[in-house]
């Protein structure tokens, strides 16, 4: 069983930054894709950045220029958000697909951290 857990969200204003990152425990043989993702408040959730295990990114139109999605490939993935602005305000989920040990893939969810950015 994996689990993943994400820190680093909290208070912002606008203009300034945080970042986020995303560990996972258990048993990880390898992540092949993390995926960042965010909910603001009657909004669905949508994708904010993606990385693969080959280092291929891909980013929203929103924050394409402003945040920077990294990992490790082990354990550990990040989200540089830099130049933040109100409409970032929201609850940041992080996602990995992961290659388990005995070689089983699945798909994570972390618990989700607030990002609140005053104007």
């Amino acid at each position: 069983q994996v689990q993943l857990v994400e820190s680093g969200g909290g208070f912002a204003q606008a203009g300034g930054s945080l970042r986020l990152s995303c560990t996972g425990s258990g048993d990880i043989f390898r992540i092949r894709v993390m995926g960042w993702y965010r909910q603001a408040p009657g909004k669905q959730r949508d994708m904010v950045a993606a990385i693969t295990g080959s280092g291929a990114t891909n980013y929203s139109d929103s924050v394409n220029g402003r945040f920077s999605i990294s990992m490790d490939g082990v354990r550990a993935g990040f989200l540089q958000m830099n130049n933040l602005r109100p409409d970032d305000t929201a609850v940041y989920y992080c996602n990995m697909g992961i290659f388990e040990d005995g070689l089983a893939y699945n798909s994570y969810w972390g618990q989700g951290t607030q990002v609140t950015v005053s104007s």
